[in-house]
């Protein structure tokens, strides 16, 4: 029992100091860094593309608003013709992994072969990945340093709706964002994934989120123009 118990200690600490922590310091640095000056306010998307989100592009074509695009790799590959209709609207297409996979359970070998593999993905989609967003915001050690290394800025939010919630509205989502967003703020929805057909309720509450949001004199913009 004693020798579980030290095992058990061991790998609690290298998982601590290899995943728990740096994310934990990433995060705590993200979300006190000072916002942008102005009225800015920036959407960004996870976890698409989908089969909602080119009901969402239209919705945005329609304000003329830009937004950012945080990718799933996969799900890219899968949906070409969206995420060139992405490009032709001038919207910017960051990362969000490969496969949605948290990688404060991945081993160094894993996430590297996930960054990599994700970067090609996206490279073969004529995308060159200027952000990267972790599934979860959680990011471990390796993929910190890598993604320095490579001069990608790991991207957080300010504000979230928990759009992906199964019981949540799309009335519940809209009066969470007017509440919640001020100038400054990145915004994190979801065009992907979630429950219960999570990503239309999200589209649904912009729908009547966007005309007060722009009554109130906010100006839509993306990640490109965030102080990073």
């Amino acid at each position: 029992m004693l020798i579980v118990g030290i095992v058990f200690l061991v790998l609690l600490s290298l998982f601590l100091v290899y995943g728990f922590l740096p994310s934990y310091l990433n995060k705590q640095k993200f979300f006190r860094k000072q916002k942008p000056e102005g009225n800015a306010i920036y959407l960004t998307f996870d976890d698409g593309p989908s089969e909602y989100t080119e009901k969402l592009l239209q919705l945005l074509n329609r304000y003329q608003i830009k937004a950012t695009f945080f990718c799933v790799a996969n799900f890219a590959k899968e949906r070409k013709n969206v995420i060139e209709k992405m490009k032709q609207s001038g919207h910017v297409i960051a990362l969000h992994s490969l496969k949605h996979k948290n990688s404060m359970l991945q081993g160094i070998i894993e996430t590297k072969l996930d960054l990599e593999k994700s970067l090609q993905t996206m490279e073969a989609l004529d995308v060159s990945v200027k952000y990267y967003r972790p599934p979860w915001g959680d990011a471990n050690w390796y993929l910190l340093r890598e993604l320095k290394k490579k001069k990608i800025p790991c991207i957080l939010w300010n504000v979230m709706a928990e759009d992906w919630e199964a019981d949540t509205t799309e009335e519940i989502i809209a009066d969470k964002l007017l509440a919640r967003v001020k100038k400054g703020d990145i915004i994190c929805l979801h065009d992907g994934r979630g429950k219960k057909e999570a990503p239309q309720k999200t589209i649904l509450a912009l729908e009547k989120v966007i005309p007060i949001f722009l009554e109130k004199g906010f100006q839509f913009k993306t990640i490109d123009e965030y102080e990073v």
